[in-house]
């Protein structure tokens, strides 16, 4: 899927996508609970209340700027709590290639934070050897963010900092940066606490569009009509549900096109208030 914002291109490159089994992220969201969100089907439930949900990368085309936002799964990972998750051997990089961006193209990789299912294409398996994906890419990553984690004792983190973010800091390649970081004139960061201590959203904004890339402020469109919904990934629940709350607020019946990073296909949409709560449009 491709989305226009003035002069800037937004195209998404799939790597999983899955309808049920997603009740550990959002334990609330029982089908009874998404009953009463009939504006959640077909796109993002079916019909038995099973939630859909996609592991996605967004590639951003700005003049003459390739970023990729966040870099999924990652085949060959190991020691990944979801035991699906470990030794993919998914197409991600060839679909990649025949979107037209091959790997070398890409001057950007932008992590909205450093969680599993965000990090994991930063790396590639080469001999036996964890080497960058993008080689010519500067790798930019929340300060805060890597901070928090380069200092945490949680042992899937430990693994997750091994193979996907230490290779390209010991290559060099990646630049820390503050939550207000702008990359180019349409391109820049929104702070969105909460998911993690230093989470990051991404403001497109060009010829007087906008859109917002989510990150995971929100996993699912079932937490706008409920924003008090918070996943069970979330570091800090509460600040989780202040964040989406303001940007619901922000958002609501404006014209930004807001691109969920784990919402599947129509992916894209705008919120509306719905009596108290809110709604996305597609």
């Amino acid at each position: 899927m491709k989305w226009r914002i003035g002069d800037v291109t937004v195209t998404k490159i799939v790597e999983l996508e899955a309808t049920g089994g997603s009740r550990f992220l959002l334990p609330m969201a029982t089908p009874e609970a998404i009953e009463h969100m009939a504006w959640l089907k077909p796109h993002f439930a079916d019909e038995n209340g099973r939630l859909r949900m996609s592991i996605h990368a967004f590639v951003v085309e700005a003049g003459d700027r390739r970023i990729v936002v966040d870099t999924c799964l990652g085949n060959d990972k190991e020691n990944r709590r979801i035991p699906t998750w470990n030794n993919l051997q998914g197409r991600f990089l060839q679909d990649l290639a025949e979107a037209g961006f091959e790997r070398e193209t890409i001057d950007t990789v932008l992590c909205t934070h450093l969680h599993v299912d965000h990090v994991g294409w930063n790396t590639m398996l080469v001999d036996g050897k964890w080497v960058p994906t993008f080689p010519r890419a500067r790798y930019l990553m929340g300060r805060i963010e890597y901070e928090h984690w380069n200092e945490t004792a949680r042992p899937d983190m430990r693994f997750i900092l091994d193979d996907s973010v230490r290779p390209v800091m010991e290559a060099g390649l990646v630049d820390l940066i503050e939550v207000d970081h702008s990359l180019c004139p349409e391109i820049s960061l929104v702070q969105s606490f909460g998911h993690t201590p230093g989470h990051v959203s991404v403001r497109i904004s060009s010829r007087g569009e906008e859109a917002l890339i989510t990150g995971d402020f929100l996993h699912h469109p079932c937490q706008i009509g409920h924003p008090e919904w918070s996943s069970t990934a979330d570091h800090d629940p509460d600040m989780a549900h202040a964040t989406r709350l303001d940007m619901y607020r922000a958002l609501a019946g404006t014209p930004t096109l807001v691109l969920g990073t784990h919402f599947a296909t129509p992916t894209a949409g705008h919120i509306e208030q719905d009596g108290d709560a809110y709604r996305l449009v597609v």
